[in-house]
């Protein structure tokens, strides 16, 4: 098995899976904004560096390919890695790219680049009840779509409570940033016993106790499930990767989607809507509005699945 990524997400894997041989791909390089409104923008003014990346990925894969290092593809939402010579799964949830008044054309040029791969695997399920809604789910489609379920290394124990509530830290600078300085200065002043993870993945793991805050820079997936496990309640950015960790833990949460991130503002509203999770803005956060958890009824009756075989039965067709 071949690791292939940049930047943090390869550094992270290769922590995750220190046996692992491991490639760098290209960088997409995407960063947001401190002004949410301005994203979509700032993402249009980056699609011919994000062009390039892809026709680089291609590159490397044909090498790869060539060289017969790898016999089979899983990529997760990396568009350019792909190959007509082995099978070649696209992994997403975003069958619709929202990008407001131009969702249409985003999710038609996505469906476009899904339809170059074998199969496109979707993490959820098919059924009305699910977690990513439009995101994942079309009404008309010819896209060799499976459903594999929410996907989840991690799993529910019932350890002794530590912490009342739990901050995980994600995604891009400065937004990053960001909601760490609002999360610290809300939670400075709390009774509640309180830990966050930074989510910046460099150097050593470290844990600091910060005006009674207990700060990690960042957790493997051991340590995050543990540390998710022994708190009452989860803080976190609406992404779809959290979401299904903590529908797979059955945990409770209130969700702070990132400004100008239409998946997320998309998801968190959907699940305020369903009365699922409750969720608010960046600027209105306050240690009050968790008070709204409990009225909510929370990621209940989603479970990862047990069993892979038959889906890597493709590889072992081709």
């Amino acid at each position: 098995m071949l690791l292939g990524s940049d930047g943090a997400a390869l550094l992270l894997l290769r922590k995750e899976f220190p046996t692992l041989a491991y490639i760098e791909l290209p960088a997409y390089d995407v960063t947001y904004t401190k002004k949410g409104s301005f994203f979509k923008w700032k993402l249009l003014l980056k699609l011919p560096h994000i062009k390039k990346t892809m026709t680089a990925e291609k590159k490397v894969v044909q090498q790869l390919v060539a060289e017969n290092k790898i016999q089979g593809i899983i990529s997760d939402n990396r568009m350019g890695v792909l190959s007509k010579k082995v099978p070649s799964v696209f992994l997403t949830h975003q069958l619709n790219v929202l990008s407001g008044n131009t969702s249409y054309f985003s999710s038609k040029i996505h469906q476009k680049i899904i339809k170059n791969f074998t199969e496109c695997w979707v993490p959820d399920v098919s059924g009305p009840i699910n977690l990513s809604g439009k995101l994942g789910h079309l009404t008309e489609t010819d896209l060799p779509i499976t459903y594999i379920g929410p996907l989840s290394r991690m799993a529910r124990k019932d350890l002794p409570k530590k912490f009342d509530v739990l901050c995980i830290l994600s995604g891009p600078e400065p937004q990053r940033t960001m909601l760490e300085e609002k999360l610290m200065e809300v939670f400075s002043s709390s009774a509640k016993k309180v830990a966050l993870v930074q989510g910046k993945v460099h150097g050593e793991k470290t844990k600091q106790v910060l005006n009674g805050i207990s700060v990690y820079n960042y957790l493997e997936t051991a340590g995050l499930e543990m540390l998710i496990n022994q708190s009452e309640v989860v803080v976190s950015r609406s992404g779809y990767t959290t979401l299904m960790d903590l529908a797979v833990l059955n945990k409770p949460a209130f969700f702070i989607p990132t400004p100008g991130q239409y998946e997320q503002k998309y998801l968190a509203k959907k699940l305020k809507e369903q009365g699922i999770v409750p969720s608010c803005k960046q600027e209105n956060f306050t240690e009050k509005k968790l008070k709204k958890v409990s009225l909510y009824k929370g990621l209940q009756g989603f479970s990862a699945r047990a069993d892979y075989s038959d889906l890597f039965g493709l590889f072992e067709r081709e």
